[in-house]
C-alpha cells in the first residue's frame, strides 16, 4: 500500500492512503454506508471524503451546522463525522439536536477535534457521540473507528420493548418505566440500561461496558461506569436491584435477587 504525509491546514500532519485494496486494514466496504462529515477545514474534509469513498462508503462533506442540517432533512445517512469548532452552531450544538430529535437521535456520532482534554471527551460522550478521535489521526485509524461503531450500532433488538421485573424500556420512544413511573435517564444511563436488558443474565465486565458505551478510545477509568450504575440504580427506585454487581467483573440483570 502506497501511503504518504501531506501537510493539511493548520500545519497538521494526517496519512493519506491511496487507492489500495490488497493490504492492510482498508478493505472496501461492502454495504456503501453513508457518510456524512462536517468540517470546517477544507483540506481536511476533501482528505476524509476521498479516503471514505476510496474505502467503499458513500461520503458527503459540510463545511457548516446549516449546509449539514439541510442534508439531514433530504438524506439521513448512517454515521456523521462532526467536528466541534465550526462557523456558526458548534459541533456540541448540532450533536444536541441530532439527539433531541427523534428521527435522528439513534444515528451514531463520531466527534473529530483538536480538544484532547479528558473534560471535552466527556462532555461529547455524555451528550451522545459515539466515539471521540482527537486531531492529528491516521487515516487507516479513522476507518477502522467507523468499522466498530457502525458494527456497535447496527445490533438489532428483536424487539422495540426491553423488560426485566418492573422494569419497562420503549427503545423507539426512548423511555423507561419502573411500575407505572416514567424515569427520566441520561443519554448514557439509557444507553446503559439498554445494554444490560439486551444481556439479560448475562455478565458484562466494566471494560466491556465502557467499550460499548463510551467507545474503546475513552480514556477514563473503570470507576466511570461504577459511578453510573450507582446513579441508574437510585433512579430506577425499587428496580434498581435489577442491576446486579458480580464481584471483580462487571454488572448484569438479574433476578433481583443479588447474592
Amino acid at each position: 500500500m502506497l501511503i504518504r504525509l501531506i501537510k493539511i491546514g493548520r500545519g497538521m500532519l494526517v496519512r493519506y492512503i491511496k487507492k489500495d485494496y490488497t493490504v492492510g486494514r482498508l478493505s472496501p466496504q461492502e454495504d456503501g454506508s453513508m457518510i456524512y462529515c462536517v468540517e470546517d477545514d477544507e483540506n481536511i474534509r476533501e482528505l476524509v471524503i476521498y479516503t471514505l469513498k476510496t474505502t467503499g462508503f458513500k461520503a458527503k462533506g459540510f463545511g457548516d451546522g446549516e449546509a449539514f442540517m439541510g442534508a439531514m432533512k433530504q438524506e439521513k445517512p448512517e454515521l456523521v463525522l462532526m467536528d466541534i469548532m465550526l462557523p456558526g452552531e458548534s459541533g456540541m450544538d448540532l450533536l444536541k439536536k441530532l439527539k433531541d430529535d427523534r428521527k435522528w437521535k439513534n444515528i451514531p456520532v463520531i466527534m473529530l477535534t483538536a480538544k484532547s482534554s479528558e473534560y471535552d471527551k466527556v462532555l461529547g460522550l455524555d451528550g451522545g457521540a459515539d466515539d471521540y478521535i482527537t486531531k492529528p489521526f491516521g487515516m487507516m485509524e479513522l476507518i477502522s473507528r467507523i468499522k466498530a461503531v457502525l458494527r456497535r450500532t447496527s445490533q438489532k433488538t428483536d424487539s422495540d420493548v426491553l423488560e426485566a421485573g418492573n422494569i419497562r424500556m420503549d427503545v423507539d420512544r426512548h423511555e423507561v418505566w419502573v411500575d407505572e413511573e416514567l424515569v427520566t435517564l441520561t443519554y448514557k444511563e439509557f444507553e446503559l440500561l439498554k445494554l444490560l436488558l439486551m444481556n439479560k443474565n448475562i455478565v458484562l465486565s466494566r471494560d466491556r461496558l465502557l467499550e460499548e458505551i463510551w467507545g474503546y478510545d475513552y480514556t477514563g477509568e473503570t470507576r466511570t461506569v461504577d459511578v453510573h450504575v450507582r446513579t441508574l440504580r437510585q433512579k430506577l427506585g425499587e428496580g434498581g436491584s435489577y442491576v446486579e454487581t458480580v464481584r471483580g467483573i462487571g454488572y448484569r440483570i438479574g433476578d433481583g435477587h443479588e447474592a
